[in-house]
């Protein structure tokens, strides 16, 4: 009987084993696998000696190689995405112990876990001097022939932004498809895929983030583009006339970077020129960047990414996509204002903005009410339901410009709950940065300082507070522009220090676009139809918006210089950046005050001139390489973002402050001395004299060797070198110091930033 028992067991252990296998022998160990903790993770294995051999069939098996079942329980494949260009490997889904032993098999180099990436969410071509006219945009046809790869939410086809009137058919290089019905792409929208969790969907926009990104990058011209029924003139992209290829790698707000490296993936094998990111999340190692890795394969195939620096500003150390390949803007404002004027009771007027501007607003003074007036944080941010059990009808509600929902999304609430009119006010950290938002009923949003006066006029006891808005539609040339954001993430990179980042920043507040009409989402079963709906523009902001202007203006580039790297690209735009402001006087942020390095990079895009920078920094994928190994990667690190087998050992690595970058970098401690070198290249007049101009950071002494550059033709390089010294640092511990380098012809101004940190 006790025989009969202990086979019973055996036969119960043997089917338990047969049917949830997670007691196995793989290779020799066995793992204890616990399948309710699946996630996808993003796989790099090496390339095999015979991989050019392999179809795409084969190297699916290959990768299915280090899985150890090809299917869960659930009958689901594992497999999520087998990529072909943008790395060598794969998405799965894994357990953390499958994973494990996945590490002990030949071939494997990295693994990490899927990440969700956040979204970084008509006057700009004027304010920038991209007039139709201008010779830049004329001698670069507005863009024409060349191919914008947006990775987004996707895209409202027929919104007429992305009409192909005039437009040639796309290049012969291009590869991709569209996942559209086929009479919905054209010449200007040539692609539109979508990639989510391994599945397929249709690339259609249902957030409006993606069709307002593409639009800025390269929409087409649309006269009376209006925006809640207000007419705005003519809009346009950038890049107007350049092609667009839609990846949908984003859903809802956020983006798994599993999507994002097969959209990359994708758009590499599709043939874009650029690459356009508006997402980003907190700062990691490369080597677990699935954007960065994605971005340097880009690179190294010669296609300019651009991306977003983030919105989690003004504090420091913020700021994300901060590999040096990438461009990485931050926002600024313009010099347009949509005005919006709280006037309050007691005869003070104080200026605001609000995008929405009704018809016929009574001028009456109203109730006002201050919901956080008792201290409750959702009250104050007017979330949703904060205001249910408040007696607000009929009543101007005070809200912050805090929280989780958005101002749009406050009004919302304030309407539900009977109000009449909204005033956002901005908490200190925001200063004097506000927005011109799509609002659905009479708002004004104010900055700091007059928040504080209108807080101050509610809050004395002798009187019953009064308020009303008036509009008093859109006023140009408005002070101080450009300025940056209090929203525009700031540096220094936490995981790079050796790098400045920001690169740029460009306009990024009250951007007018196109949007799915009407303003808000729209339904996948039934996205809108142009010929029964008017079409819609919405004004924006956020840094997502200056990423696809400055893909639009290096693709005006590219045309015009097809000869330049990615590098040379981004020096260009760096090194002829603006410092000044449209009154002459140095770029501030949210307080008015000058901007440092880590809020505005190296200045403030100004397309024209870097059509013509003299002098560029260029780089190619070994440096980046030799770069990665400076940073104490080891060598498997090394190879996942190389994306080939790197050897650290056999390579002349280099420190993130010699990298030949467009901007310098340091670390000194006391009594230090440093030397690094640069290398530029001559794309101005064939003979050529440069003389330097150091403005020298406070608390060192610098010199440069040669001081004088002469060029007798072009495309010739030369190198220079930096020499920094320091005293006692003392006090300075911990600061950080700015100056910088200029080359100086009878033709152009080459400007270099150089930080200082003291250590």
């Amino acid at each position: 009987m006790e025989s009969k028992g202990i086979q019973f067991m055996m036969l119960l252990i043997i089917l338990d084993l047969f049917f949830h296998p997670s007691l196995l022998t793989i290779h020799g160990q066995i793992s204890q696998i616990n399948f309710s903790h699946q996630e996808t993770y993003i796989v790099h294995v090496q390339e095999p000696k015979n991989t050019k051999l392999l179809s795409s069939e084969g190297r699916l098996n290959w990768y299915k190689s280090f899985l150890p079942w090809t299917t869960l329980d659930s009958g689901e494949s594992r497999m999520v995405y087998a990529y072909h260009t943008a790395i060598t490997g794969f998405a799965a889904r894994l357990t953390r112990d499958e994973v494990k032993v996945m590490e002990t098999k030949e071939g494997f180099i990295h693994a990490t876990p899927d990440r969700t990436l956040h979204l970084h969410t008509t006057h700009i071509n004027d304010f920038l001097g991209l007039n139709h006219g201008t010779c830049f945009r004329r001698d670069t046809s507005l863009g024409k022939g060349l191919i914008i790869g947006m990775l987004d939410t996707g895209v409202l086809p027929n919104h007429p932004s992305f009409k192909d009137d005039g437009l040639p058919h796309p290049p012969t290089k291009w590869k991709g498809h569209c996942d559209f019905k086929p009479a919905t792409c054209n010449n200007k929208l040539i692609g539109a895929r979508s990639f989510k969790n391994g599945g397929k969907d249709l690339p259609f926009d249902v957030e409006g983030h993606g069709t307002h990104t593409a639009s800025i990058a390269a929409g087409g011209f649309v006269k009376d583009a209006q925006v809640l029924g207000n007419a705005k003139g003519t809009a346009s992209g950038v890049a107007p006339n350049a092609h667009l290829a839609i990846y949908k790698v984003c859903h809802s707000t956020s983006c798994r970077s599993s999507d994002v490296l097969a959209g990359i993936d994708q758009a590499m094998a599709d043939g874009v020129d650029v690459i356009s990111i508006s997402f980003g999340q907190r700062a990691v190692p490369f080597y677990d960047d699935a954007v960065a890795i994605g971005a340097l394969a880009a690179v190294e195939k010669g296609i300019i990414v651009s991306t977003s620096a983030g919105n989690t500003g003004p504090a420091k150390g913020t700021v994300e996509n901060d590999a040096p390949w990438m461009i990485t803007a931050g926002a600024s404002t313009t010099d347009r204002s949509i005005r919006a004027t709280v006037k309050l009771g007691n005869g003070e007027e104080l200026l605001g903005e609000s995008a929405y501007h009704p018809v016929g607003f009574t001028s009456i003074f109203l109730p006002i009410i201050y919901p956080g007036a008792n201290g409750g944080s959702r009250a104050k941010a007017c979330s949703d339901g904060s205001l249910n059990r408040m007696n607000i009808r009929g009543m101007v509600v005070l809200c912050h410009n805090t929280g989780t929902n958005s101002s749009v999304e406050k009004g919302i609430v304030v309407q539900k709950a009977g109000g009449i009119a909204m005033i956002l006010i901005n908490d200190e950290h925001q200063q004097m940065t506000t927005r011109a938002a799509a609002h659905i009923l009479p708002a004004a949003h104010v900055s700091y300082s007059d928040g504080r006066k209108i807080l101050a006029y509610i809050r004395r006891k002798t009187i019953n507070p009064t308020a009303t808005i008036s509009f008093g539609g859109t006023l140009y040339g408005v002070s101080s522009a450009p300025s940056v954001a209090s929203f525009s993430s700031r540096g220094p990179s936490s995981v790079n220090e050796g790098v400045l980042k920001p690169d740029i920043v460009a306009p990024g507040v009250n951007i007018l676009a196109a949007w799915p009409s009407p303003v808000g989402p729209i339904s996948l079963e039934s996205p809108p139809n142009s010929t029964t709906t008017p079409p819609s523009f919405n004004i924006v902001s956020g840094t997502s918006l200056a990423s696809p202007l400055i893909a639009g203006v290096a693709t005006l580039l590219r045309i015009a210089h097809p000869d330049w790297s990615p590098a040379a690209v981004k020096s260009a735009i760096m090194t002829t950046a603006d410092v000044l402001d449209r009154d002459g006087v140095p770029i501030t942020d949210e307080t008015l005050h000058s901007t440092d390095f880590y809020s505005v990079g190296a200045g403030h895009v100004n397309p024209a001139r870097a059509n013509d920078p003299g002098l560029v920094y260029d780089l190619s994928g070994d440096d980046y390489i030799a770069y990665l190994c400076g940073l104490g990667y080891t060598d498997r690190q090394v190879s996942a973002v190389a994306r080939r087998r790197v050897n650290c050992a056999g390579i002349d690595a280099i420190n993130a402050e010699e990298l030949n970058y467009p901007s310098a970098s340091v670390m000194m401690g006391s009594n230090t001395e440093k030397t690094i070198t640069r290398t530029v290249m001559n794309v101005g007049e064939a003979e050529s004299v440069y003389t330097v101009q150091i403005k020298t950071p406070d608390g060192v002494e610098v010199s440069v060797y040669p001081e004088k550059l002469s060029f007798s033709e072009m495309n010739q390089s030369l190198t220079f070198s930096l020499y920094f010294s320091s005293g006692d640092v003392g006090a300075r511990r911990g600061s950080v110091s700015e100056g910088h380098l200029r080359w100086v012809s009878n033709k152009h101004i080459v400007r270099s930033p150089i930080s200082v940190t003291f250590t």
